[in-house]
């Protein structure tokens, strides 16, 4: 059985052939004001926000804002509400932490979709009649699991676009979550697509 890694890179290797070169976005001209608080105040809290600071600052996010207040919270799980929050594990990896804020506030996004994304996770689960629960290769529940197949879809369609396609497939794969989860969106990007446009769920 192929490993993470390999499905992403293999996948990879499709879109670039399909014409889609990896590119990093250009700076912002008007960059959306978010509020970034250190939860505990501690070093590696406060080198995140730096770091997510300099990926604000870096790349143009507006498209991908959702929610404008952000709390770094060392040893938490990521979350997405009440407010965003994100642990300081990427303090030191750029493309990880973009890749997990951007994971979150497309959350919002969905949020705002409950009608679409719940008939999304329908169509998911005639696919998929059995899916794992759990860290590392599902979500918390099994419903969550099934969404987090369309918020992971999103998430790598972003980061190709911020990131370009190499650097994201190193990002993802250096997550150690959501193993099958990302798996199965690289694997079957394509039908997962068809779900994601059929309910009106993409980005734009």
């Amino acid at each position: 059985m192929m490993n993470l890694l390999t499905i992403i890179v293999s996948s990879a290797a499709i879109v670039a052939a399909n014409g889609h070169s990896p590119s990093a976005s250009a700076p912002p001209a008007v960059q959306p004001s978010i509020t970034i608080d250190p939860a505990h105040g501690t070093e590696r809290e406060q080198r995140t926000k730096q770091t997510l600071q300099q990926l604000l600052a870096t790349y143009d996010l507006k498209k991908y804002t959702f929610t404008r207040r952000v709390i770094i919270e060392e040893g938490a799980v990521n979350h997405a509400f009440p407010v965003l929050t994100l642990n300081a594990r990427f303090a030191s990896a750029p493309d990880e932490l973009l890749t997990s804020y951007v994971h979150e506030q497309i959350h919002w996004h969905l949020r705002d979709r409950l009608a679409q994304q719940q008939a999304a996770i329908a169509d998911l689960r005639r696919m998929y009649p059995g899916v794992p629960v759990g860290l590392p290769e599902g979500a918390e529940n099994e419903y969550s699991t099934y969404g987090h197949l369309v918020t992971c879809y999103l998430e790598i369609l972003a980061a190709r676009e911020l990131l370009g396609v190499d650097r994201t497939s190193v990002a993802i794969a250096n997550k150690g979550n959501y193993t099958w989860i990302y798996a199965t969106v690289m694997r079957d990007e394509k039908k997962i697509a068809a779900v994601v446009d059929r309910h009106g769920l993409r980005v734009k």
